[in-house]
């Protein structure tokens, strides 16, 4: 199947909503093929390269993007409102184009309704739970979060993925994993260590305000 790419600094899962400004002609013209086919186009993490400027080097896994909403600017630049849909396995680019073109066949996910997968579920659910309380105190506002979790594994792995605040490498690490029961059990271990992260934050925080700093409120060494 072939496929318009658009290689970015951003990892895109199922599900996920993505907005994106659409400056450069080589993407205004990918845009505008993907509006008139009415097809959607690949994003896929930056492995080498940069977003502007030569062509960029992506991960082997991304996802389909569909476009849901344009917004024309006079100058010809854009704003497009995209959800993921389906993940995706890079066979060959052709560079040839305007912008990059790829083969690609589906990366399905597989054991969604698995034993294995409901287990998991049911271990990690508490743990969102602690994780977005956390988040909250260290940010010390109220975050727009859905506290209604999913009570379905797949969509629950992949709320836990878009949610999580790690970097790149590691939702990468989440969007290859090939079935929803290593999904969960790799987000399980991701949720424990951003946790107990967090708690250290906090509590040395905790210190900090509660320790004798004179009255200047400068610590200065001996």
């Amino acid at each position: 199947m072939e496929m318009p790419l658009f290689p970015l600094n951003v990892v895109l899962f199922p599900g996920m909503f993505l907005p994106l400004h659409i400056f450069e002609p080589r993407y205004r013209e990918m845009v505008e093929h993907c509006v008139e086919t009415k097809s959607p186009f690949g994003v896929a993490l930056i492995r080498d390269g940069q977003e502007v400027g030569d062509a960029a080097t992506p991960c082997e896994i991304g996802t389909a993007a569909r476009i849901a909403k344009v917004q024309r600017m006079p100058d010809g630049r854009m704003n497009i409102s995209t959800v993921g849909t389906q993940r995706f396995r890079i066979e060959s680019v052709d560079y040839s184009r305007a912008y990059a073109v790829a083969q690609v066949r589906h990366y399905p996910i597989v054991n969604a309704a698995t034993q294995s997968a409901g287990e998991l579920m049911q271990r990690v659910r508490p743990k969102v739970y602690t994780y977005m309380e956390m988040l909250e105190k260290a940010t010390q506002q109220k975050l727009n979060l859905n506290r209604q979790l999913p009570q379905d594994p797949k969509m629950l792995a992949f709320m836990v993925a878009i949610a999580l605040q790690v970097n790149n490498e590691d939702k990468q690490a989440l969007l290859e994993l090939p079935g929803i029961p290593d999904m969960l059990a790799r987000e399980q271990r991701l949720l424990s260590r951003e946790i107990m992260f967090i708690q250290h934050m906090l509590d040395t925080q905790s210190e900090i305000q509660t320790m004798n700093m004179g009255p200047t409120g400068y610590i200065f060494p001996n």
